[in-house]
């Protein structure tokens, strides 16, 4: 497995499939074509079919600016590799292309071309999560020691880095009000939602202040804010939620919190590495899923939960999401997405309390729910997958 650098990554949203992986593709294609007089790039499959309203284009083309770009839609053709593809053309004077590349965006920012030279460094011995669990009985170790085994000796700064972006997205979040781009008129709620949570008081307090933080990052996301993919910008709501929530009620240090969250960086990982966390490959369960188990791993670990409490803790928050479709109703990432990391975010903190009035011990291995999740996200018919042929994208307005 790679890094979890790159479970967590910070650029600008609304999508990391769509907006953050196509203009790193168009920065590297610029580079290597620097006396292009145009570009043309087609956008293939899930790509195409919502790549407008994820605001594929305006990245691709503030990336290639000044010079000019053509773009060529063709969302019924789907490329082997992945559903969200992409090929970029230089062309000449005479309107001839002298260079081109076909490139894929493949989830949480990532791109690849599907070459061996495009491969990520991997670092980890272990992909399986049944091997690591294994490690940190045999050891007495924690999940996230295991991380710092074998990460840079840079990581934990990386990650208070991430954990301070999200506090700034949050808190800009729960600030903004008015409508969300895009057209579907949605208005922002989470300063709403912060204010109301004030009148009231125990679990409903708690419960909205959830709401009110995931639905700030989610919104900043859909505005085109900065954010931290965890482990894309459509799920990037979710682990903030919950650590922030928890931080405030139990005043965890932010380097507990930095702990946190490479465990849930691991357990990411894991997911990426034997299934996907791509919605266009799997639906929204590998998306929102794979986020509210990083949450609930996250959580567990917070409260005090044993390597086999957090693993238990992490299989629930992908169990429950099993199936889960990705149908963004006009391509944005709005509707249901927001909602969605809303609610994952107070199911990742009823996991971990869950798992943690247990033993640890459960049929389903985390193991198993993600070739699960895996299997179901390819049974999943293409207009269930991010392209909004299907489902909430034809019934929801």
């Amino acid at each position: 497995m790679e890094s979890i650098k790159e479970i967590y990554k910070i650029g600008y949203g609304p999508s990391s499939s769509h907006t953050m992986g196509p203009r790193k593709a168009a920065e590297k294609f610029r580079q290597r074509t620097l006396n292009a007089i145009m570009y043309r790039v087609t956008l293939y499959g899930s790509l195409a079919a919502t790549g407008k309203g994820h605001m594929t284009d305006k990245a691709i083309s503030e990336a290639l600016k000044p010079t000019k770009t053509e773009f060529v839609w063709e969302p019924e053709r789907f490329l082997t590799y992945h559903p969200n593809a992409m090929k970029f053309e230089a062309l000449d004077l005479a309107g001839k292309a002298f260079d081109e590349w076909t490139v894929y965006s493949v989830g949480g920012g990532k791109i690849t071309d599907g070459t061996k030279d495009n491969e990520t460094k991997r670092i980890y011995e272990f992909t399986t999560m049944t091997e690591i669990l294994n490690w940190t009985n045999k050891t007495g170790r924690s999940f996230w020691e295991y991380v710092e085994m074998h990460e840079e000796p840079d990581i934990f700064e990386y990650l208070l880095e991430v954990w301070a972006v999200m506090q700034e997205t949050l808190k800009r979040g729960l600030e903004a009000e008015g409508l969300l781009p895009g057209g579907l008129r949605i208005r922002r709620k989470a300063s709403s939602y912060f204010v109301k949570s004030k009148g009231f008081s125990g679990s409903l307090k708690k419960k909205t202040l959830t709401f009110a933080y995931a639905l700030a990052v989610s919104e900043e996301n859909a505005a085109g804010g900065i954010v931290v993919t965890a482990p894309t910008c459509g799920s990037s709501g979710v682990v903030p939620a919950a650590l922030y929530r928890l931080k405030e009620s139990m005043d965890f240090s932010d380097k507990k919190i930095a702990r946190a969250l490479a465990t849930a960086g691991l357990f990411g990982n894991v997911v990426k590495e034997n299934a996907s966390i791509s919605g266009a490959e799997v639906g929204c369960q590998g998306e929102v899923g794979t986020a509210c188990s990083m949450a609930a791993a996250a959580a567990a670990q917070l409260l005090g939960g044993t390597p086999s409490q957090i693993e238990y803790a992490a299989e629930m928050g992908i169990e429950h999401h099993l199936g889960l479709t990705c149908d963004p109703i006009g391509g944005l990432v709005q509707a249901p997405c927001i909602e969605r990391n809303a609610f994952a975010a107070e199911k990742a903190l009823n996991a971990a309390t869950y798992a943690l009035l247990s033993d640890g011990r459960h049929i389903v291995s985390f193991d198993k729910i993600v070739k699960t999740m895996n299997q179901t996200g390819h049974d999943l018919p293409n207009i269930y997958k991010e392209t909004s042929e299907g489902g909430m994208a034809v019934f929801g307005i």
